[in-house]
């Protein structure tokens, strides 16, 4: 592990997101609510929530870190059939978030998987990626 003792703490959040891709009547029935396995967005938020607090244990040499929020949500463009997921974390601490930010992003994506596989396998994740950063050393940081 790098030794983070001398930095200060400060308050530091990530955004990170997942795509998923899926014919547009499995993506109606998770937006219905009416999934084989139930609510599929509700469990997938928890799951996410859940994941980015157990990030050090996922992820050899991450910091436990003091979470203050996490937060999960989604976007559904029901014509392509595209359901992206959006993890929002934050902390004040002497390191950042954006492993806790990629890890809920994805257990949640993987969770709408689980879920909806027995309407359809084909489900693709893509494009798991980090959106944005703040705080630190290094500042600010966006995708463009």
């Amino acid at each position: 592990m790098v030794d983070v003792s001398p930095k200060p703490e400060t308050a530091r959040e990530a955004v990170a997101q997942a795509v998923l891709r899926m014919r547009p009547a499995t993506l109606r029935a998770i937006q219905r609510g009416n999934a084989p396995k139930g609510d599929v967005l509700g469990v997938a938020r928890t799951a996410g929530i859940l994941a980015a607090k157990r990030t050090p244990e996922l992820i050899p040499l991450c910091h436990p870190l003091r979470l203050t929020r996490v937060e999960v949500s989604f976007e559904a463009r029901p014509r392509r059939g595209e359901l992206t997921v959006h993890a929002r974390v934050r902390t004040v601490d002497k390191t950042g978030v954006e492993m806790e930010a990629l890890t809920a992003a994805g257990v949640a994506a993987l969770t709408v998987y689980d879920m909806v596989k027995a309407l359809e396998k084909g489900v693709t994740i893509t494009n798991l990626q980090l959106l944005e950063k703040s705080g630190g050393k290094s500042g600010p940081w966006k995708r463009t």
